[in-house]
Order: C-alpha cells, then sequence, then structure tokens
C-alpha cells in the first residue's frame, strides 16, 4: 500500500510557487489585466510591474535593469543565448565551446548550431564534473566566439569555476553565457565581477511560477533576436508579455536572494545529515560530484548492485518524491550522460539516486527519507544476482 506521507526532496526538477508570489500575481490575471504595450491606465500598470519585476532580478544578479530580458523558462533562454550570438557574430567566427555535461536545452542547441555549419568543442570534465580552464584556453581559437558552461551542473551539483572561466574569456575577446537555472536562488551571482556576458535563469527553481524565465544580455553584446514579431522587450524579444509570471519572477528572486545565506546554510546542514547516513550505513555507495564546491540541497549517490529506476518506483510508493540518474523519463535506457562524461562505469550510474533539497524539508523528513532509502536498497540488492555475485566472491576471498 502506497505511503500517505508526502517527502519532496525533487527540487532541482522544480520548486512550489511561494505564497507570497502567488499573491503577487493574482492581482495580474483579472484585475490589472492590461497588455504593456497599449497607452491606457491599465496596461501603463502592468507597464510599470514588468519594470518593476526587471530592476529586482537585475539587483539580484548585480546587473543594470536594461541588461535583462524575459522569456518562457531557461530553456529559451539557453537557445536564444546560443543561436542569437551565433548568427549575430558569424562573420568573426564559426566556432562555439561548451562542457559534455550541460543541461540537453544546451548541448541540442548546439547540435542544431552544427547542422547550421557551426564547429563545437565539447570540454571533458574530471571525476567530479568540473571542467579544467587550461583546457578551455586550449580550445579557444581566432575563430571561437562563444563559450557557454552551466553555473552548477542540474544532476551533481558541481559548481564550475565561473570566475576564472569568465576571465578566461574576457581575455581572449570571446563572449561568456552560462546556464545558471541551478544557480539562481542557490549562489550568490555577480555578473559585473565574473565577467558574465550572457545568463539564463528560470523562476520554477527558486519558488517562482512555471512558464517565465530570464536572459541577462550584456550591453554591447551583439545578439539576434529569437523570437519575431512586435517591439517587446525593447525589439529583443516579440510576443505579448506573461505579466503576471514576470511579477511572480521579480518576487521570488528578490526573497531568495534577500534570504540566501541562511536558506542556503539551513539546506546545506539537512543535505550533509542525510549525505552522511547514506554513505556511513549503506555500504557499496559513492557520492557523484565534489563533496564540498556542490549546490547546496544536492545529493547524487550511485548505489552498486541495483538499478535507480527500481529505487525511484520503492521510494514513490512510501511517499518520496526524487530522481534518478537514468534517462528513463525519456525511454532512454541509457545512463546519464553526465555520470558516464565523470568516467563513471554505466552499470554503477544505472544506480543512481538524485535527492535535492529544499526550504520545507525538516530533520524529520531526513531521517525519514535515509530510512525508506535504506530499506529499498537492501530489498533490492537482495533481489540481484550482481550483489549475490558479489557476496559470493567476498566470501570467497575472506
Amino acid at each position: 500500500m502506497a505511503s500517505q506521507k508526502m517527502v519532496y526532496m525533487d527540487h532541482s526538477a522544480t520548486t512550489a510557487t511561494d505564497p507570497d508570489v502567488v499573491k503577487a500575481m493574482l492581482p495580474w490575471f483579472s484585475l490589472m489585466y492590461g497588455n504593456p504595450s497599449s497607452l491606457y491606465k491599465i496596461a501603463l500598470e502592468s507597464k510599470t510591474a514588468i519594470d518593476d519585476a526587471r530592476k529586482k532580478v537585475a539587483s539580484a544578479l548585480g546587473a543594470e535593469h536594461k541588461e535583462i530580458y524575459f522569456t518562457s523558462g531557461g530553456t529559451e533562454s539557453d537557445n536564444w543565448a546560443l543561436v542569437g550570438v551565433a548568427f549575430a557574430n558569424r562573420k568573426k567566427g564559426d566556432h562555439i565551446i561548451t562542457s559534455a555535461i550541460e543541461h540537453h536545452a544546451v548541448l541540442h542547441t548546439c547540435k542544431y548550431l552544427e547542422k547550421q555549419g557551426f564547429k563545437v568543442t565539447y570540454l571533458p570534465v574530471d571525476k567530479d564534473g568540473r571542467i579544467q580552464t587550461d583546457d578551455l584556453r586550449a580550445a579557444i581559437t581566432d575563430r571561437t566566439i562563444l563559450v557557454s558552461v552551466m553555473f552548477a551542473n542540474n544532476e551533481i551539483g558541481t559548481i564550475q569555476p565561473v570566475k576564472e572561466i569568465g576571465s578566461v574569456c574576457r581575455e581572449r575577446g570571446v563572449l561568456f553565457h552560462t546556464d545558471a537555472v541551478q544557480a539562481v536562488g542557490n549562489l550568490s551571482i555577480d555578473v559585473a565581477e565574473m565577467k558574465i556576458d550572457l545568463l539564463s535563469l528560470s523562476a520554477h527553481k527558486f519558488y517562482g511560477p512555471k512558464g517565465v524565465g530570464a536572459l541577462y544580455i550584456r550591453k554591447g553584446v551583439r545578439i539576434d533576436s529569437y523570437l519575431h514579431g512586435g517591439a517587446q522587450e525593447r525589439r529583443k524579444r516579440a510576443g505579448t508579455e506573461n505579466v503576471p509570471g514576470i511579477v511572480g519572477l521579480g518576487v521570488a528572486i528578490e526573497k531568495a536572494v534577500q534570504n540566501i545565506d541562511n536558506n542556503v546554510s539551513r539546506i546545506r546542514t539537512l543535505r550533509d545529515k542525510l549525505l552522511d547516513k547514506i554513505l556511513d550505513e549503506i555500504p557499496n555507495t559513492r557520492l557523484n560530484g565534489d563533496r564540498n564546491d556542490r549546490l547546496p540541497g544536492n545529493i547524487n549517490i550511485s548505489f552498486q548492485f541495483i538499478e535507480g529506476e527500481s529505487l525511484l518506483l520503492l521510494l514513490d510508493n512510501a511517499g518520496i518524491a526524487a530522481s534518478t540518474g537514468s534517462a528513463c523519463s525519456s525511454g532512454s535506457l541509457e545512463p546519464s550522460h553526465v555520470l558516464l562524461a565523470t568516467g563513471l562505469p554505466a552499470e554503477i550510474a544505472h544506480g543512481s539516486l538524485r535527492l535535492t533539497l529544499g526550504l520545507e524539508n525538516t530533520d524529520e523528513d531526513v531521517s525519514y527519507v535515509f530510512s525508506e532509502i535504506k530499506k529499498a536498497v537492501e530489498r533490492l540488492r537482495v533481489m540481484s544476482p550482481l550483489y549475490a555475485d558479489y557476496i559470493k566472491a567476498r566470501s570467497c576471498n575472506v
């Protein structure tokens, strides 16, 4: 029988919209519903609300408000950054650099650009999922126009050396884009200090609404429009603005930045408690990603001798929402490209579990989740012929 208890530990997938955000959004659906492109009072109210939200996003990133452009989310922002820069700068060069562990919103866009005649270098990562800046320097040529490396990985949580990457790119006159969808709200970001030229974010990753995001574009960056039509977003991104969503994004990012130190400290403490218990009390496990330099709520663990999908089903039956290291949601039996890029064997990558903690998680949640993981792993290993062979081999060597 499925548990009536519900523990949500998949905050890297999405977050619940904060009640304060919902409250701020509600009037813009049915009371102040004017189209910001019109000239009457309720339209101007909408335009003012968008401008206010733009300033909040800019303040959170250390940017100017005119450098913020609202989009439908992280995927659109990533696509716009890569495609817009590539085509706007094609006369200068045709080479793009990214990493092997990017989100598919970047990787698939790079594959598209390759079909359009661009050349793409996919930088390798070390065992913790981090690129080496020496590899980046060696990869840059006189035809390189853009480097796109994510701020922090969505699966294993590893934080990239963003400031160093920005410095290398600025020295070589190459634009630097970072997919910061997982980082915003979890890490402090200053685009000027870090020499970031373009940055993608999505509201639903930090307790804002789904369907709205933003792209920071540093003043002076040459970039083509991605959507064509009206003159919205200073003629850069056509389409009637999602006013309620933009208002919600503004409130969510303002709250996230104001409380970031306390929130990060609390979530990291809970994460470390759960992580230590798993590693200490469940044998044949390994942590994926850097132990310390990772997103505060992220745990990615591989359990040998089991399948991640089976583990997920047992946890779901216990009321625990998590995710796995295999691309089961896409119908693929292949393990995560991120885990494989770190050198993890496929058979171990298949047994991976991602837990991402958030603001509502408690000590009680940690204890319950650990208990259910331990029971589930033990149950699955009893049924595993690989585990039986392991036990047999170990007993023979005693």
